[in-house]
């Protein structure tokens, strides 16, 4: 017969430390469900309490954070129309999951969200990383999983700060890349500079019916239209598109006549960049070079805000909503003033 004991399921560990000392620990078994063992903590009245909320299921002010993770998964993450959004909420949870996943909601608090990112490498990426965290926090709470605050509310200023990224595309890096390109990479770079489209959006714009572009951006879901007309590249675009053999209904297309991934652009671009940057080191240019690495491909968007005409027409371009968010991150180049004397 099995062993009758008062707490089941209730498990004490031990393990040695590298100076030879012995730990005790608890946890609740959870090898009849396959999943790891949850952590009850060191002090024994303490892993009682939490052993007896999750033994005899009392409303769960305490439980594992992984739950939480998965449900979010299953249940919300489908719910996102956007494939970059999903991606990087994805890719996020990788990050959270592995560190906050087995912890109990009571033991999460905001030095230990601090540590996280102090810890870190990628600073902003931590603080997306959290952000995500803290949605999931407020689905659980309504999903009755925890009634534990999230431990940051109210505190300003927790996450690490960050610096909008200040980068102009001057007619020399995009003509020192774009010589580099294929005709792929070049209609990307041109099609993302005219119409200060995402590389997502950028990738999946339709051939213009009646001399009109029309596309629903996938972050913003408001429609857009562009007159050919208005537009010398995109309408030589349009032209040589046309007189291609195609497989596609997309403006952006392969040479062979097919849809371009992500993954094109992205080596095509790794390419042209480092063959430019070559170039400029061998005539001497470190610091040329050095500018031409230091660029992305999603900095044609900020091209085109600094190719339109004022801070007004590029807010427009962009489909943002405020002018001041244009001006932070994508409008680099110097404003234009008279002096008064």
């Amino acid at each position: 017969m099995p062993k009758i004991t008062k707490y089941p399921r209730l498990r004490t560990k031990i393990y040695k430390g590298i100076g030879g000392q012995c730990y005790v620990y608890f946890a609740y078994d959870m090898r009849p469900e396959g999943k790891p063992d949850i952590r009850l903590g060191t002090d024994h009245a303490a892993a009682l309490k939490k052993w007896d909320e999750l033994h005899n299921h009392k409303p769960r002010t305490i439980g594992r954070l992984q739950e939480a993770f998965d449900k979010w998964r299953d249940v919300e993450l489908p719910k996102y129309t956007s494939a970059v959004t999903k991606r990087n909420y994805a890719q996020n949870m990788t990050k959270i999951a592995p560190v906050f996943g087995q912890m109990t909601w009571d033991a999460i608090t905001l030095p230990i969200l601090r540590e996280y990112l102090d810890r870190r490498t990628a600073k902003t990426q931590g603080n997306r990383e959290l952000a995500l965290l803290s949605v999931i926090w407020g689905k659980a709470i309504l999903w009755g999983m925890t009634r534990c605050v999230w431990p940051a509310t109210g505190v300003k200023n927790w996450k690490n700060q960050e610096i909008a990224r200040t980068f102009e595309v001057t007619d020399a890096l995009f003509n020192s890349v774009y010589a580099e390109g294929d005709q792929v990479l070049r209609d990307c770079m041109d099609i993302a500079t005219a119409t200060g489209m995402r590389l997502t959006d950028a990738r999946t714009i339709r051939m213009p019916v009646n001399g009109v572009i029309r596309h629903k951006p996938s972050k913003t879901g408001k429609a857009v239209e562009f007159e050919l007309s208005a537009s010398p590249v995109l309408t030589e675009l349009v032209r040589r598109r046309e007189s291609m053999k195609s497989y596609c209904v997309m403006l952006l297309c392969t040479e062979t006549g097919h849809q371009v991934s992500y993954t094109m652009l992205r080596k095509r671009w790794d390419s042209a960049r480092d063959n430019a940057a070559t170039k400029a080191d061998l005539t001497g240019n470190t610091e040329f070079a050095k500018t031409i690495r230091a660029m992305y491909l999603r900095d044609m968007r900020s091209r085109a805000a600094d190719l339109a005409g004022n801070m007004a027409d590029a807010s427009k371009l962009l489909q943002h909503s405020s002018q001041a968010l244009t001006a932070k991150h994508y409008r680099n180049k110097a404003e234009k003033l008279t002096a008064v004397r």
